[in-house]
C-alpha cells in the first residue's frame, strides 16, 4: 500500500499527460504551421490568384522590396504602432488602477469603459467614419466648425485620427487587463505602506507598478504586435487614403494581393509580416527576464 501510494503521488506530482496537449497542438499545425508554410512557398512564386502558380524565384521578393509603397507601409505601420502605444499604454494603466477600486461607482464607469470592447471594428469604423463627414457629421450637426474638417480626407490629420478610433476601440480592453492585475495585489502591501506614511502617489509608484511588471509587459505585447493586426478598421475607416497616407503593411498586403491579383508579392508581404511580429513579441517578451512567468506578488 505504502509503494502503491508513492506510485500515485509521482503520478500526480508530475503534472497532467502530455496527450491532453494533443488536440491543440493538431489545430495549431493544421490552421497556423501549415498556412504559414504555404504563404513562404507561394513568396517564391507567381499567381494571379486563379491561373497556373509558376515558380519564380526571388523575383516577388525583388518586387516587394524595391517598391517605395511598401517602404511607406511599413513607415506607416511603426507610425501607428508607436502613436496607439504610447496613448494607450498610460490611459489604460490609470483607467485600470482607478477602476481597480471597491467603490460602486467605479464599477458603473467601468461598464461603460468596456462597451466599445462589444463592438466589432467595422462596426467602430463605420460610425466614426459618419460622425466625423465634413458635410453630414458632428461638425455641422452642431455647428462646429472646428468639427467640421475634412478629419479622414486630409493627410495631416488622418493618422492621429485613425490612433484616437483604435484607442477609443481598444483601451477598455487593456483597461480590463490592468484591472485584474491591480486586484490581484495583497492589500496588505498598501496597508503597511499607509503605516509609513506613504501617500497615493509613492504607493501607486513604488507597490502598484512593480507588482504590475508582467502585466504590463503583457499588455504592451498585445499593444505592440496587435497593431500590426489593424487591418478591417483602417480598411472600412479610411481605405488606406488619402494616398498611401494610413496604408499600413496588412493592409498593403490585402490590395497587392486581391486588389493587383499578385499573391506571389503579397505571400512576401505576409512573410515580413509575420518576422516583425514575432520579433516584436520576442524582444517584449525578453523585457520580462528568466522568471517573466513567474508571480508578480512575490515578495508580497
Amino acid at each position: 500500500m505504502t509503494a502503491l501510494g508513492s506510485a500515485n503521488r509521482g503520478v500526480r506530482d508530475a503534472g497532467p499527460s502530455g496527450w491532453l496537449a494533443v488536440p491543440a497542438l493538431v489545430f495549431f499545425l493544421a490552421f497556423a504551421v501549415v498556412p504559414l508554410i504555404g504563404v513562404v512557398l507561394l513568396s517564391f512564386t507567381s499567381w494571379n490568384g486563379l491561373g497556373e502558380i509558376k515558380l519564380d524565384g526571388l523575383s516577388s521578393w525583388t518586387t516587394v522590396l524595391t517598391d517605395p509603397v511598401t517602404g511607406n507601409a511599413l513607415v506607416v505601420t511603426g507610425k501607428i504602432m508607436f502613436f496607439s502605444f504610447i496613448v494607450q499604454a498610460p490611459i489604460s494603466l490609470l483607467l485600470g488602477v482607478f477602476t481597480a477600486g471597491g467603490q460602486k461607482y467605479r464599477a458603473a464607469l467601468a461598464v461603460l469603459y468596456f462597451l466599445p470592447l462589444l463592438l466589432s471594428s467595422a462596426a467602430v469604423a463605420i460610425a466614426f467614419k459618419a460622425l466625423l463627414d465634413p458635410n453630414f457629421g458632428l461638425g455641422p450637426g452642431f455647428n462646429l466648425p472646428i468639427l467640421a474638417q475634412d478629419w479622414l480626407g486630409n493627410s495631416d490629420l488622418v493618422l492621429f485620427v485613425v490612433v484616437f478610433v483604435i484607442a477609443w476601440q481598444f483601451v477598455p480592453f487593456h483597461t480590463l487587463i490592468y484591472q485584474g492585475g491591480v486586484r490581484q495585489i495583497p492589500t496588505s502591501l498598501y496597508e503597511a505602506a499607509e503605516i509609513d506614511g506613504a501617500g497615493r502617489f509613492r504607493q501607486f509608484w513604488n507597490i502598484t507598478l512593480p507588482q504590475l511588471k508582467y502585466t504590463i509587459i503583457t499588455s504592451s505585447t498585445l499593444m505592440v504586435v496587435g497593431s500590426l493586426a489593424y487591418f478591417d478598421l483602417i480598411f472600412v475607416l479610411t481605405g488606406g487614403g488619402p494616398g498611401y497616407s494610413t496604408r499600413l503593411l496588412p493592409l498593403h498586403m490585402y490590395l497587392t494581393g486581391f486588389k493587383a491579383n499578385d499573391m506571389g508579392a503579397a505571400s512576401a508581404l505576409g512573410v515580413i509580416l509575420v518576422v516583425i511580429g514575432l520579433g516584436l513579441a520576442l524582444i517584449l517578451q525578453r523585457l520580462g527576464g528568466k522568471n517573466r512567468n513567474a508571480s508578480q506578488l512575490e515578495g508580497a
